[in-house]
Order: structure tokens, then C-alpha cells, then sequence
């Protein structure tokens, strides 16, 4: 009895172990995502260039957060012109593409993540190459994560746009790198979350576009997909010129145009 009970379990577990080998892996979307996107160009490690920072295990994955550092050794004569931010297993994998001042070095902001997926950054920098670099991130359900405001509010105060200057770092005297902020109030919906009464798809409506300028000086420029959060928050690094205003504006996928500005701090 002992014998046979043993042939059973082995086979049991000869067939287990069988069919999870028959079972296809989840096909990697990279190769056809640099097609698609990137038209085929080669991409070069960026390692050293570039860098992303994500979770490895995100807390709420319709609220993750990234951080794009420029990290150009010194004595290096070219410049970042743009990072185009990939979530690789989203449904609309580019979450955004973010043209870059070359005084900007540091772009933070928070994505929606769908499912455990790799997450690509590619810099195009001054001499036409692009350079890449990747993390790993386990999440799901954050494109089809309910929104966290209420509605009626989010309809009085969309596209309120809220900015803020942080204190300049202790640095060395050579360095005047600074940081701000930008929040602006809009549900990002991303057409693939459910209305809890209806039960109806809520229709894509998202910020696709926003402009930063310190002064006169375009700073950086966002084109958004479903995947950047609900209240669309971008951070960043620059060097100021002296300005006395900052200005921003940004559009919606229904059209609304949303405008303002704010006097710049110049303490230090």
C-alpha cells in the first residue's frame, strides 16, 4: 500500500511539475515596445547616464512612485533632451514623455502600474543616441483603481494648479541646483475604471499635455498617458536663471486649457 501510494504522489507531482512546464511564459513586450516606439533605433546601456527609482514592491499601485535622475559624468559635453518613461506590461505602455531643459536633472512624479512588469527609461540626449535603463516593479490593478477624490470636488476644482519651491539644499558654493513642484487637480481617469454606481467604464480624460516655464526658458514639457495618477504631481531639479515668475500650462484630453503663475523665490 506504502509502495503504491508512493507511485501515486510521484506521478502526481511528475504531472504538476509537467504542465507547469508546458505553460507559456508571459511573452516579454520590450522587443516590440522598442520597435514601436523607438522605430527600431538601438538602445545603449545608460548606466552611468541615467537612472530610474521605483519600489520594488509598490504600497498602492495606482499611486507608485518614480524618480528619473540625469547623472552625466562631468566633462561630458552633451545634454539629456528627452526621457520617455515605459511600463512595459500596461495596457498603453509609454506613461509619458518628459523634453527636458538641459539645466533639469531630476524628474519625480507618480504612475499607475498594472500588473509585475519591468519599467524602462530612455534618454535622448544631444548626439541622437538613446540610452536605457530598467527596474522591476511589482503592482496590479492600478490603471483600473477607482479614483481616490470625491467627484463632485474634483469637478470644482479641476485644474487647480498648485506650485512650490523647496528650500535650497546645503551644497557646495558652485552648485545652485533647486527643486519645485507642480500639482495640478484633475481625476486622470484612464478609461478602463468602473463607475461603482453605474457600473459603466468612466471615459478616458486625462491631462495629455504640460508646460513649465521659469522666465522665459522652457524648463520641461510633459506628454502624459492613462498611466501618470489621479492629480498629476511632477517634481524637479533645475538651475534658476534669475526669473521673477514661473508659468505653466496644461491641457486635457476634453480640451480644457489650464493656466498660471507664481512669483519665484530667489532666496538661497
Amino acid at each position: 500500500m506504502r509502495r503504491k501510494f508512493g507511485i501515486l504522489c510521484a506521478l502526481a507531482l511528475a504531472l504538476c511539475f509537467g504542465a507547469g512546464a508546458l505553460r507559456a511564459e508571459p511573452q516579454d513586450p520590450w522587443p516590440d515596445l522598442v520597435r514601436d516606439i523607438f522605430k527600431g533605433k538601438p538602445l545603449v546601456d545608460g548606466k552611468g547616464l541615467i537612472s530610474i527609482e521605483m519600489p520594488s514592491r509598490a504600497e498602492d499601485a495606482a499611486i507608485v512612485p518614480v524618480t528619473l535622475r540625469i547623472t552625466l559624468p562631468a566633462g561630458d559635453t552633451r545634454a539629456v533632451k528627452a526621457i520617455t518613461l515605459v511600463i512595459d506590461q500596461n495596457p498603453s505602455p509609454v506613461a509619458a514623455v518628459f523634453t527636458v531643459d538641459p539645466g533639469v536633472s531630476m524628474i519625480s512624479t507618480r504612475v499607475r502600474v498594472n500588473s509585475y512588469t519591468n519599467v524602462h527609461a530612455v534618454a535622448e540626449l544631444s548626439d541622437g543616441a538613446l540610452y536605457v535603463v530598467q527596474t522591476y516593479v511589482k503592482a496590479s490593478g492600478g490603471c483600473s483603481a477607482p479614483a481616490a477624490s470625491d467627484t463632485q470636488q474634483a469637478k470644482a476644482n479641476l485644474g487647480l494648479m498648485r506650485f512650490r519651491q523647496f528650500a535650497a539644499p546645503k551644497q557646495t558654493p558652485a552648485s545652485t541646483t533647486r527643486e519645485a513642484q507642480i500639482m495640478i487637480r484633475h481625476p486622470n481617469n484612464s478609461g478602463l475604471q468602473m463607475d461603482q454606481i453605474t457600473h459603466l467604464y468612466v471615459p478616458l480624460f486625462i491631462v495629455s499635455e504640460l508646460r513649465v516655464w521659469q522666465g522665459d526658458q522652457l524648463l520641461l514639457s510633459m506628454d502624459g498617458g492613462i498611466s501618470i495618477s489621479e492629480d498629476p504631481n511632477i517634481r524637479f531639479a533645475y538651475r534658476p536663471n534669475g526669473a521673477a515668475t514661473f508659468h505653466a500650462e496644461a491641457r486635457d484630453t476634453d480640451g480644457h486649457v489650464f493656466r498660471a503663475e507664481w512669483p519665484a523665490d530667489q532666496s538661497m
